[in-house]
């Protein structure tokens, strides 16, 4: 991302019911874009389940509900960011006023290794649905030229922008994970080029908070790492930052081990000369236990799940494996916040829910089927226990409430009655991530940008 780009922000709006706009053969071609950009009645719009509807035929366009959203914004990059994490920020938590700010910093995926970027994203002035509409407002009778200017005026002021702080990254970036350390943020990266490193961004946050104006970018020169480890020079995608143990990380490679590091003093870490061993292929995914401490879980592309206490030694760490997790690759692990709850996600499109107490029975306490391609990520609620948010290789990110029960008159065939929400509009959806401050806002990445939204039932 150049200096010179500005970074669009802008409202694409998700995809959620269908327009029947079809008109007969037998009309006249202006006849039926007359009739194609007419506005379909209520009555005549119907629900589109993706899997499930027949597919769209001839004229038909996806559009959605704008009332089903309390906020949706929508946000580029010049190269696609397939992983990113929220900053905790300094603004408060339980923040439910609007419009709101926050802060992330992603990862990019160039085509070329110098030309890619960590970028600190300060998004600002997100307001809500009806917020938007308001600002809208009505010209009907803004009859003076002077009146106009004013008021196109205040409404740009009002306009969500993106500050972003762009730091120069040799290679692409798999996976990213922000932490505080002190007075001090941090994000670790895993690099395409086989190197883990950590990097100071304080600087670019304090400068994304103090930018102002239009939505921009600039480009922050920063010397070095704070950290780095090249390890066996294999990428890798398993990442995680211990939310028990201040500097503690672990990341997971493609060679099947996973490395425990511990933060020292001075801004270097210790990284583990034995790695946990164990797992046949990949290791995909890493979540911390954030109720026990040193308690680690692991998912990889052999099918397994494993569960590591890493006060162990490294030989004996493995406290317990569930073979056959998913019927082929693990992609993401989540671990829930209040209970001993563990979301996974694999190739076969499934969602499990494990439990610490059966486990080590293999059986999981909940699976879903749903989402018609692998499962791209997942990630627990940080307040609601039972609630999690997946992504999937079929374009769509979905909210899912465990402790729904069925209910015969409601439910719709094929739709299992726990799937809260539906959100798509987007192409090849890689990450997702609840706001830890905002309650409910929800953020996630895909090849074609970023979405920021908060739903009428979460």
């Amino acid at each position: 991302m150049s200096a010179e780009d500005d970074v669009e922000m802008h409202e694409e709006q998700p995809i959620e019911d269908v327009e029947d706009t079809e008109s007969s053969d037998e009309e006249e071609e202006d006849d039926e874009t007359e009739d194609e950009d007419e506005e379909v009645p209520e009555n005549q719009r119907q629900a589109y389940i993706p899997g499930l509807s027949r597919p769209l035929k001839n004229g038909e366009e996806l559009d959605f509900d704008p009332s089903a959203y309390k906020v949706f914004h929508s946000f580029n990059s010049d190269w696609p960011c397939l992983s990113f994490d929220v900053v905790k920020d300094g603004l408060g938590d339980n923040r439910v006023q609007f419009p709101a700010e926050c802060y992330i910093v992603s990862g990019t995926q160039a085509d070329k290794p110098r030309d890619n970027e960590i970028i600190v994203m300060g998004l600002k002035n997100l307001s809500t649905m009806r917020k938007q509409k308001e600002n809208k407002g009505d010209d009907s009778d803004t009859s003076e030229d002077e009146s106009e200017d004013e008021d196109e005026e205040e409404s740009k002021k009002r306009e969500p922008k993106m500050h972003a702080v762009s730091i120069p990254h040799f290679g692409g970036i798999n996976r990213i994970r922000a932490d505080r350390l002190g007075d001090s943020t941090v994000c670790a990266c895993w690099s395409d080029q086989g190197r883990v490193q950590v990097w100071n961004i304080t600087d670019a946050l304090n400068y994304s908070h103090g930018m102002s104006g239009e939505s921009k970018t600039e480009v922050q020169k920063v010397d070095r790492p704070l950290f780095t480890n090249n390890g066996s020079g294999k990428e890798g995608y398993g990442l995680a930052w211990s939310s028990l143990k201040t500097g503690d990380l672990a990341t997971g490679d493609i060679i099947k081990k996973i490395y425990l590091w511990q933060m020292k003093e001075g801004g270097q870490w210790a990284v583990g000369a034995n790695p946990l061993t164990g797992h046949k292929k990949s290791v995909e995914d890493l979540s911390w236990s954030l109720t026990e401490t040193g308690l680690l879980s692991s998912c990889s592309a052999d099918g397994s799940i494993k569960l590591w206490d890493t006060r162990s030694n490294p030989k004996d760490a493995c406290v317990c494996t569930v073979q056959k997790a998913h019927e082929s690759d693990v992609n993401v692990i989540s671990w829930n916040r209040h209970e001993n709850l563990i979301v996974s996600g694999g190739d076969d499109g499934e969602l499990k829910v494990w439990s610490l107490k059966t486990i080590q029975f293999g059986q999981p306490v909940a699976v879903f089927k749903y989402h018609n391609g692998p499962i791209t990520s997942v990630e627990w609620h940080p307040d609601e226990t039972t609630t999690f948010m997946a992504s999937g290789e079929d374009d769509q990110t979905t909210m899912w409430d465990i402790a729904t029960e069925a209910d015969g008159q409601t439910n719709i065939d094929g739709v299992p009655p726990q799937l809260m929400f539906v959100h798509m509009g987007q192409k090849e959806v890689k990450e997702v991530h609840w706001h830890p401050q905002i309650p409910g806002l929800a953020i996630n990445t895909s090849i074609d940008g970023f979405n920021v939204f908060k739903t009428i039932n979460i």
